[in-house]
């Protein structure tokens, strides 16, 4: 049962991830691609913004698609890390704790679950 569990924490976060991913890239899922992104990235001092959008679209896809996979899973983990950490600090701390009031809640449990699963391990129903 543990390992169909870390597999179900596994693809809930990772595809999670691809989709915001995807929504920074390819503007998929009601996202507004690396131009938009990157304007509201630059509105809120993240420059320069249209790199940063697809560096960060980059690190949650691919940072994703490993955790999910169960391949690599500390190098995915790590690059969703980073990338909420990059959230928590730039957007939503000054916000406080709660995701209602814009704040850091939602990043920051990602944060722990990937941390979480890497330091766990990926389980038995993994790539590698």
């Amino acid at each position: 049962m543990l390992d169909f569990g870390l597999l179900l924490i596994r693809l809930v976060i990772g595809v999670t991830l691809m989709g915001h991913g995807a929504q920074k890239l390819f503007g998929w899922f009601g996202g507004y691609g690396p131009k938009g992104t990157g304007g509201w990235m630059e509105s809120v001092g993240i420059k320069p913004g249209v790199l940063m959008a697809v560096l960060a679209g980059l690190a949650e896809m691919g940072g994703g698609l490993l955790f999910a996979a169960g391949y690599l899973t500390a190098v995915g983990a790590t690059l969703i890390v980073l990338t909420m950490l990059g959230a928590i600090i730039k957007v939503h701390l000054s916000d406080g704790y709660w995701v209602d009031k814009g704040g850091f809640e939602y990043p920051f449990m990602l944060t722990a679950t990937a941390i979480a699963i890497a330091l766990i391990g990926p389980g038995a129903y993994a790539i590698g």
